[in-house]
């Protein structure tokens, strides 16, 4: 039998997943002020706040004596995992508290599914909820959206412990770029950057005419890339100059976040030669375009209509915001399955989007055409190159690594739910839209559905999937293997 690791400091775990209950406790009290103005009742957002704050700081204080300050990899890698299972389980309360939900199994697949930025829901009648709850419930998207791990980073130092391996480990990208040397400048920046761009589109919200909740309301659920909404109809209610706008922020949530640091800063040839940012853009109009033709030619809609409807799906599946317009089930189906495989993409490294990611995309294309040309010349030595930087090949390695345990983990999760008795589209929907984090999916989990009808068993494995996506993969599975724990 392996031995655990000795190197392993629990107590410092248990200590930083207090900090973060303790930071919960304090976001849930922020939906407060919009019961009271709604005339709703606040205890069950106050219960839930100061009992997530009370367990947390029971944690923190009962290791506060521990003496290891640096966190390592391990301790990174368990942190990040179980801190998200950990906020969910206590996020969950609320709905409970205030009957939003009638049972915990799908409370907590709704507030996973916004900690994960997913989208995915089990609501049937979203306007009938308590302004408040509805308020908690689109601000797990924006805690998410950036990670509360990342959050902590700007707080750890604090307390004298090290956050490199957390950073990490949350964002698991094969070419993680620091802004900034001192990790703790770098949450700073990103976080700066993240309420900025919330803040500015909350105000072209409302000059569209939403008041300040739904405004909020639909910026953390943009900017986050989840797609929580307050409307039973998502934005399919609202105007066009309401939907260009979430157009144009999903693009920004999608897009690497030192994209737009280097954008601030004026340093535009380091936009410009950016080669997963031009793809990605390149993506967006190319596919939006084409998708857009179609309705235009084959559903007869207006050209503005069948441009912006395109656009709008388009850019939110891949950015994985899964915010809706249409339902584009209802489409010809060449279109709507062009719809399905864009959710096998995802938005750029760095940003709050899920997927596989435009970079690995890349390289996987890249290192095929390299492959092709060594067949040719097979003594010649052909470095792949990104950004004109070479790529060493062990980052090949992880992202080939990366894509067939996607693709396995998909094929497994499709004959997973279909054991369970759902049908097949049904089955391929629910599995990709939750592993790329996306929300709609094809079938029974279509824009016009939610999840509702999925078996009790299903949706504990599809929460599993969810947190799986968020955290790419490798996260969570390196727990489960055995060398992880051994000596």
């Amino acid at each position: 039998m392996a031995k655990m690791r000795s190197s392993i400091n629990f107590r410092l775990i248990i200590k930083v997943i207090g900090l973060l209950l303790l930071i919960e406790g304090g976001f849930m009290l922020t939906a407060v002020p919009f019961s009271l103005y709604y005339g709703e009742s606040i205890w069950p957002l106050v219960i839930p706040a100061i009992f997530t704050a009370f367990i947390g700081l029971i944690l923190y204080l009962f290791t506060w004596k521990s003496r290891q300050l640096n966190i390592g990899k391990h301790e990174g890698y368990i942190i990040v995992t179980f801190s998200w299972v950990v906020i969910s389980l206590f996020g969950a309360i609320p709905f409970i508290l205030s009957n939003s939900i009638g049972n915990y199994s799908d409370a907590f697949f709704e507030t996973i599914s916004g900690f994960t930025t997913t989208g995915a829901s089990i609501l049937k009648d979203i306007e009938s909820l308590p302004k408040g709850i509805l308020f908690w419930r689109s601000l797990t998207h924006w805690i998410g959206g950036m990670g509360i791990i990342v959050l902590s980073l700007a707080i750890l130092p604090i307390l004298g412990i090290g956050g490199m391996q957390l950073f990490v480990a949350e964002v698991p990208g094969p070419t993680p770029d620091k802004i900034h040397p001192r990790i703790t400048q770098t949450a700073k920046r990103l976080w700066g950057i993240y309420v900025m761009l919330t803040g500015i589109q909350t105000i072209l919200l409302m000059f569209g005419g939403m008041n300040l909740f739904n405004a909020l309301c639909h910026a953390f659920g943009t900017m986050a890339t989840g797609a929580f909404s307050t409307q039973n109809t998502s934005i399919a209610g609202y105007s066009p100059y309401i939907q260009y706008v979430v157009i144009l922020f999903m693009i920004l949530a999608g897009t690497n976040f030192t994209i737009h640091y280097h954008a601030l800063h004026r340093q535009f040839k380091k936009v410009r030669g950016n080669e997963e940012y031009r793809n990605y853009l390149f993506l967006l109009i190319g596919i939006s375009l084409l998708v857009g033709g179609g309705l235009f030619f084959l559903s007869e809609l207006p050209f503005e209509e069948s441009i912006r409807t395109s656009l709008f799906q388009v850019v939110s599946i891949v950015t994985t915001t899964g915010y809706v317009t249409t339902n584009y089930l209802a489409w010809p189906m060449v279109l709507w399955v062009i719809i399905f495989l864009l959710m096998f993409t995802g938005g750029c490294t760095g940003s709050t989007g899920g997927g596989i990611k435009m970079v690995r995309q890349m390289l996987l294309f890249k290192n095929s055409t390299t492959e092709l040309k060594r067949l040719v010349h097979p003594m010649a030595i052909i470095p792949i190159r990104l950004n004109r930087k070479v790529i060493p090949q062990n980052i090949i390695f992880n992202v080939l690594a990366f894509f067939v345990l996607y693709m396995l983990t998909f094929a497994f999760g499709t004959l997973f739910m279909s054991i369970l008795g759902l049908d097949f589209q049904t089955a391929i929907g629910s599995v990709a839209a939750t592993l790329g984090n996306i929300g709609p999916g094809i079938g029974g989990v279509g824009p016009v559905e939610n999840y509702a009808a999925i078996p009790f068993v299903g949706k504990w494995f599809l929460s599993f999937l969810m947190l799986l996506g968020r955290l790419e993969l490798f996260t969570v599975l390196i727990l489960l293997s055995p060398a992880f724990w051994r000596r």
